[in-house]
This record gives structure tokens, C-alpha cells and sequence, in this order.
């Protein structure tokens, strides 16, 4: 598709082989305030399980948005999240020796016969089933630490895990349960037929885990934020980094928020213009912090209007989440709330500032300690106030979420509308929240 033809509706089904950056190939290009519909495969762990991945994502092809230039941000509204897998896999990984080099989400090579990021085809069910095209070796990088089989409910309301039996039944026509697109390239982890705490009921509200714009460097998809990044600093393979300083050109793609789902809008830096909008890692549930660092991968349908913000000059994401997302501090305030204020401020002899508008400012680090830290320079930077006076009002109205472990955070705070208005972000907050 040319990326010169500008579309007001544009539908994306291909993608890449787990990188994000300026030299992938373009889906197309999408009108400011036009709509995209992206068909994206299941994450992390198909990726991970096949070894000519590059990364440990399968995510679309670089969107281009009519109009935007490095400087500008892209505000994504997100307007629906549908699951079209009825089951999937996962659970906390175990590394396989010898089947990759420093990184087994990226440097993959056969054990055997040491072809590097081989292809490979499927021989049977079970963790031996991805094997080398090549010689026959069983090529995969990663199995299961602790694995369980999740099925899902007609409405996806809610999931039950599997015992051996259903497990292995679902492995035995896996593309077609987790609906792998046509396009897509990866092996279906339902063949590896986990079976961990069977008829356990959980709860699923789909998000997507990977989401942004594309970064002015070529990077592994997986790793295009501070904390899987890091890996990145000192490897031995075709995307390594000499210094954590390098890893400031990473746009924070790969946040794993569950607030990031249908109805929030998030505000993503242009760094290469066009945007360049991926998507992917859809996933049917997650706790905070998303602590086994895997999650329920599925396939599924995103459907998302885009518009550019001219000279919003941004560090990372910002995002606008559900009002019913909010923490309870930082929602925006009640008509009896304001009165309540007003009158306060009247008997204390002080102008009460209660226009106020919430924002997210998304860090990501090493540590969670080191993403609170970038959130906090970020947030300084956008809103020109001193480190004291971000920490001050996140304590007051605020607070820090953790996407995921170990570094990924949201960091909450009211703003005051008119500052918002100064940095062009006032119409979206309005627009979000009904102010």
C-alpha cells in the first residue's frame, strides 16, 4: 500500500518480525482524526517460541498519520478491543540453553546445528515440538517455568484453566483456537499444552500491551522500553547499545498497562514523522505489575481514532485513562466538590485552583524505583515545575501505579487546566473526562 494515499479508514493486517523503527515497512497512511483498524496475533510468548523472531512482540507495520512531524505527539483514542482467540497459554518462562546468544527474546539460534534466527516448523504437541528446519532440533529459546492453559467464555467475561486432557486437546488445533491471522508468522503456544492449577475461574478485561509510535532507531519490539531495554546495553547481536544513554531514543511502546484499553486515550511522541503507530500484544487480562512478566497473549481487533497534536514536544506516553480507572485521589473533582473547595478557600481567604484535569505520565526503568524516577523528570519537563513540586502534587492528588515489574509506572496528578491548555494538552483532557 502506498504510504502517500491517505485514508480516512484504514485496516492493518500485516506486521513485522518482531522489530520496531524507522526502516520497517510502512501499512499506510491514515488521515489526522482518521480511524484505524488494526487484526493483530497474540504477543509475547508465540514470538518468544519461534525462533525466527527478532523480538518478542508480533506487532503491526508503522502507521503513518497524515501530517505529523517529529516534535508533534499523537493522541490515540482508543475505541475498541475485541478478543477473537477462545483460549491461550501462559505462565513464567524457563530460558533453554544453548538456543540463543546474550538475549533469548532476540538472538535466537539452533543448539544443534547453530543456524542463527532459523526457521522451524511444528512436529507434534508439547514443549518439543518447535524444531529446526534445518536439522530437526528442537529450536524454541524458552518453555514453561510454571505454565496453565486458559479457555474463555462466549462473552471473554471470564477464563478457566485446564487440566492435561483439555490442554492437549486445545494443542491439537491450536492455530485455529487462538486464531492466528494469516498473516502472521508465529507458532501458537497452546502446542506447548501447559497444565498448571486446573479450574482455576479468573476475571478477563482485554487491553493492549503494546502501543506507540515507532522509535528513531530499529529496535526488538519486546524491548522498546526502559526495563526490557536493558538487556539491550552491552549485546553481542545485530541491536545492542553501547550505553543506558542510548536507550533515551526508545518511545515506551511496550508498557503492559491494563488501563490502556477501550475508552482511554494515549498521547505517544512523534520521532520520526509520520508517527509511525504500531499495535500489538493484546492481552485478555492482567494483575498490576504483571508479575509472572507474561500474561493471557491473544489474538483480537483494535479499533482507534488518531490526531495530531502539533509542537507537543513529548518525552514518553502520557495516558488519559477511564474515569472509572482512576484512583479515587486523582479523578476529576464533583460539582459538590468544587463548591465544597470554593467555600473552604473563602473561609481561609485563598483562590481555589479546581479546574483541574488528570493525566498519567508513563516512566519506564531498570528498576520501578528508576521509572518513578524517569516519570518524574518527564512529568517536570511537560509541565515545567521542579521535581519537588510533581512529587508534592502527586502525593496530594496523586500517586504511582505499576504497569509492569520491574519498570514500568503511571504516574498520576490533577493538573490545572490552563497549564494543560499551554502545552496543547487541555482539549484532549476536556474531551476525555466531559470537563
Amino acid at each position: 500500500m502506498s504510504q502517500q494515499e491517505v485514508h480516512d479508514e484504514l485496516y492493518v493486517d500485516q506486521y513485522t518480525l518482531g522489530l520496531v523503527g524507522p526502516d520497517q515497512e510502512w501499512a499506510g497512511t491514515v488521515a489526522d482524526g482518521g480511524t484505524v483498524e488494526t487484526y493483530t496475533p497474540p504477543g509475547c510468548w508465540g514470538p518468544m517460541v519461534t525462533p525466527s523472531f527478532r523480538g518478542g512482540h508480533e506487532v503491526t507495520r508503522p502507521i503513518r498519520v497524515e501530517g505529523a512531524e517529529v516534535g508533534d505527539a499523537i493522541a490515540i483514542h482508543i475505541r475498541d478491543v475485541t478478543v477473537t482467540s477462545m483460549a491461550t497459554s501462559t505462565g513464567s518462562m524457563a530460558e533453554r540453553e544453548g538456543a540463543f546468544g546474550d538475549d533469548p527474546f532476540v538472538d535466537h539460534r539452533c543448539p544443534e546445528c547453530g543456524t542463527t534466527w532459523p526457521d522451524s516448523v511444528v512436529e507434534g504437541t508439547g514443549e518439543d515440538a518447535i524444531r529446526c528446519a534445518e536439522c530437526g532440533a528442537n529450536a524454541s529459546s524458552f518453555g514453561f517455568e510454571y505454565g496453565y492453559t486458559v479457555a474463555f467464555d462466549h462473552e471473554n467475561a471470564v477464563g478457566i484453566t485446564l487440566d492435561k486432557e483439555g490442554a492437549h486437546e486445545l494443542a491439537l488445533d491450536a492455530d485455529e483456537v487462538m486464531d492466528i491471522p494469516e498473516n502472521a508468522r508465529q507458532h501458537p503456544i497452546l502446542l506447548y499444552e501447559p497444565d498448571g492449577m486446573p479450574g482455576t475461574l479468573g476475571r478477563l478485561r482485554p487491553f493492549i500491551g503494546n502501543i506507540g509510535t515507532t522509535p528513531p532507531v530499529t529496535m526488538p519490539d519486546s524491548h522498546n522500553a526502559g526495563d526490557f531495554g536493558q538487556s539491550l546495553i552491552g549485546a553481542d547481536h545485530d541491536y545492542g547499545v553501547e550505553t543506558e544513554a542510548d536507550l533515551e531514543k526508545r518511545t515506551d511502546g511496550h508498557m503492559d498497562i491494563p488501563e490502556v484499553r477501550a475508552g482511554a486515550t494515549l498521547i505517544c511522541p512523534v520521532a520520526v514523522d509520520g508517527g509511525g503507530v504500531y499495535v500489538g500484544d493484546l492481552h485478555a487480562n492482567q494483575g498490576d505489575g504483571e508479575l509472572s512478566l507474561h500474561t493471557t497473549d491473544v489474538s483480537g481487533t483494535v479499533t482507534m481514532d488518531v490526531e495530531v497534536i502539533e509542537g507537543l514536544d513529548l518525552d514518553g506516553p502520557i495516558l488519559l485513562p477511564n474515569e472509572e480507572d482512576l484512583p479515587f485521589i486523582s479523578q476529576p473533582y464533583s460539582d459538590a466538590e468544587r463548591e465544597a473547595g470554593r467555600d473552604l478557600g473563602a473561609e481561609h481567604g485563598v483562590d481555589v485552583e479546581d479546574e483541574m484535569a488528570p493525566i498519567q505520565v508513563v516512566g519506564s526503568g531498570a528498576t520501578v524505583n528508576d521509572a518513578t524516577q524517569n516519570a518524574f523528570d518527564r512529568a517536570g519537563t511537560l509541565l515545567d515545575m521542579s521535581e519537588g513540586e510533581i512529587r508534592a502534587r502527586c502525593t496530594f492528588t496523586g500517586g504511582v501505579q505499576i504497569g509492569r515489574l520491574p519498570g514500568v509506572v503511571q504516574l498520576d496528578m490533577l493538573v490545572p487546566l490552563d497549564l494543560l491548555d499551554d502545552r496543547g494538552l487541555g482539549d484532549a483532557a476536556r474531551k476525555q473526562y466531559g470537563l
